[in-house]
């Protein structure tokens, strides 16, 4: 790659690209069905519908650039995609006015939870061994999927797996860029794309006025906001946290809130940290450098913006994309990462049954009162930790937390201690 230039390397590093790329692909398909479906329920048309995607794309860039640029950290954000299922059923027969306002107080309850720092001051009191336990826990089924789509998909996720192999012996900063390429040339030379209804068209802005409605405030906005911090929020942090990344959490929380908010009227209903998609551009495989992991997450918002822009056409690109390649290429670009949080779960003997507990619930996939497994989870590791300490003399020492950077050490360089164990020198 000497050909290219310094300037465009630094900042466009393939590998960084394609985890954005990646990241964004993942994200977009596993849930735009149910941002559409939540569209519908509300009473939008193709434009709305269009303007819901455009005003999701264009939140998420903002969020996503403007953070990890401003903490120097990949701070990659999302749509809610609990509250996008939540919402399909709970906005039937509900004005797309009164909508749009349960959204505005859903977004402006995130934010206040950032300027209290409330939210901050709980996940403060999170165990690393617990947050790592819960971040391989929600990735598992994305990595076990690389190998289950082989059933149905082995000519696209079996030649993505080999690539990825051979790249990580021979070539391991474009492991998964090569896995990629290879996935999409498969599925091109096996005839699996359907593109016959593909057409290019722009999204335009429509502004819906909120209509503050109490009951639907309650009913819909209250959840909403619930459900966001809950399976969103709390998980993405842990991401962040479990890569090594002590970005504050109240500002992230601050920001997120706001810019839902302010995009509500056009149909932003749900921005928040991401957790699976993430964890693609936290990983080592996003870049080898870890303070410049940041510019994977850009990449994101800028192919988020993409998908605002483009919001129809992105949604029939997507349905041409065959599952199998999604789950072949997101398998490999998360196979680091998950190897990286289960090994700082398991790594302080006090507290293995607990992670062991909190991976386990955290995979199980398992919602109750509309809050995913990720809360679930957390909540039955820090209940066995809690059972199994109880009694004993003194207590518990509280997990390392990355220090302060020694006098000339990049405040994005911790030292080795804190990082993943998985990479630590």
């Amino acid at each position: 790659m000497s050909f290219i230039p310094a300037r465009i390397r630094a900042a466009a590093p393939p590998s960084a690209v394609a985890a954005g790329l990646i990241a964004v692909t993942v994200g977009v398909t596993s849930s735009a069905a149910l941002v559409f479906t939540a569209a519908k329920a509300a009473g939008a048309g193709p434009r709305e519908t269009g303007s819901w995607m455009l005003a999701l794309g264009v939140g998420l860039a903002v969020t996503c650039v403007g953070l990890s640029l401003r903490f120097r950290a990949p701070v990659v954000t999302a749509w809610s995609t609990p509250g996008a299922a939540l919402l399909a059923t709970g906005l039937t027969g509900v004005p797309m006015g009164q909508a749009v306002g349960a959204f505005v107080f859903s977004g402006l309850l995130i934010a206040v939870t950032g300027v209290t720092g409330w939210f901050a001051r709980a996940m403060d009191r999170i165990p690393v061994p617990l947050a790592s336990a819960l971040l391989a826990g929600v990735l598992l089924r994305f990595g076990t999927g690389l190998f289950s789509t082989m059933h149905d998909g082995f000519a696209i996720a079996f030649p993505v797996f080999v690539l990825y192999l051979l790249a990580r012996r021979f070539l391991p900063r474009y492991a998964v860029l090569a896995a990629l390429a290879g996935g999409v040339l498969a599925t091109t030379l096996t005839g699996q794309w359907h593109l016959e209804h593909l057409r290019i068209s722009l999204a335009t802005p429509v502004l819906v006025a909120p209509d503050f409605d109490p009951k639907v405030l309650l009913g819909v906005g209250v959840p909403l906001f619930v459900v966001t911090m809950a399976s969103q929020n709390l998980p993405g942090v842990a991401v962040l946290r479990g890569s090594g990344y002590d970005v504050p959490v109240s500002p992230l929380m601050t920001w997120t809130g706001a810019v839902n908010a302010l995009l509500a009227p056009f149909g932003a209903f749900g921005i928040n940290l991401a957790a699976i998609t993430a964890a693609i551009c936290t990983g080592k495989e996003a870049h080898p450098d870890r303070a410049k992991r940041y510019t994977a997450a850009v990449w994101a918002g800028f192919f988020y913006l993409c998908v605002g822009l483009f919001g129809a056409t992105v949604a029939a690109l997507l349905t041409a994309m065959p599952q199998a390649l999604v789950l072949s290429t997101a398998g490999v670009g998360l196979l680091a990462t998950i190897e990286n949080s289960l090994a700082t779960a398991l790594a302080d003997k006090a507290s293995r049954e607990a992670a062991v507990v909190t991976f386990l619930a955290a995979a199980s996939g398992v919602t109750v009162l509309g809050i995913g497994s990720a809360f679930w989870g957390l909540l039955a590791g820090a209940l066995t930790s809690l059972v199994a300490n109880t009694g004993r003399r003194g207590r518990p020492e509280p997990a390392s937390r990355p220090t302060a950077p020694a006098p000339g050490r990049p405040v994005d360089a911790p030292s080795s201690s804190s990082l993943p164990a998985g990479e630590r020198p």
